[in-house]
């Protein structure tokens, strides 16, 4: 969706000055700062294509210029822009870094969640890492499109986990539809990885479905009781 099809109240810039900050995905205060797009390509599709592209938030402020540049449609003078509006975030971040963010309900596993994938318009898969008292060690964006056993490998579900030496992690998906109903083959998927977890002794807590203002969680509905463990 270009910026021109988005009634002009409900863009980016005009609901920030009347609903703050925090009413805006990441996508759309990076479009913000990007101002416009390319030809055939809109600034907010320009933005998600910049964030899937590097997996995590961490990952793209760490990005250098050249990196950034990669992306067709970030120039130069882009680029640049973008690397001091996420140089002035990790001087800020920095001296919070010790600071630990506890995950101990659904729900504030589903609110990081959809803060991360619940505006993008395709399926995106999140992992987020927790220690073994629950607190969030990582959280990564490990696939884009349709989500099924046959297209992800649990080796890159479980990469960060390994990298991080996570004790747990809660899955969690977008449905574009906005209709969070589970698919079988959002179920299979979840034996599978649930599975490869037993083997490599990491727990998958959760796995969360966010739709449109609302979520599924496959534990709270039975779902994942129902796969044997080894």
């Amino acid at each position: 969706m270009t910026l021109k099809a988005i009634p002009a109240e409900e863009r980016p810039r005009e609901r920030l000055m009347r609903d703050g900050i925090d009413s805006l995905s990441l996508a759309e205060l990076i479009a913000i700062v990007l101002s416009s797009g390319t030809r055939g390509k809109s600034v907010l599709s320009l933005s998600e294509e910049l964030i899937v592209r590097f997996g995590s938030l961490e990952y793209l402020l760490d990005a250098s210029v050249i990196e950034l540049m990669e992306l067709k449609g970030i120039g130069l003078a882009k680029a640049i822009q973008l690397k001091a509006v996420f140089g002035i975030a990790l001087k800020c971040r920095r001296p919070q870094s010790l600071k630990k963010y506890s995950i101990q309900s659904v729900e504030e596993a589903y609110l990081l969640a959809k803060g991360e994938i619940g505006h993008y318009s395709q399926e995106v898969l999140l992992v987020i890492l927790r220690d073994v008292r629950g607190f969030l060690i990582h959280r990564e964006q490990v696939a884009v499109g349709t989500l099924s056993q046959v297209l992800i490998h649990p080796r890159e579900v479980f990469y960060p986990a390994v990298r991080y030496k996570a004790h747990s992690m809660i899955l969690a998906h977008n449905h574009p539809s906005g209709d969070p109903t589970p698919s079988k083959a959002d179920i299979e998927l979840t034996r599978v990885l649930m599975q490869s977890g037993q083997i490599m002794g990491i727990e998958i807590d959760d796995h969360l479905i966010i739709g449109r203002d609302r979520f599924v969680s496959l534990k709270e509905q039975g779902v994942m009781n129902s796969f044997s463990k080894y």
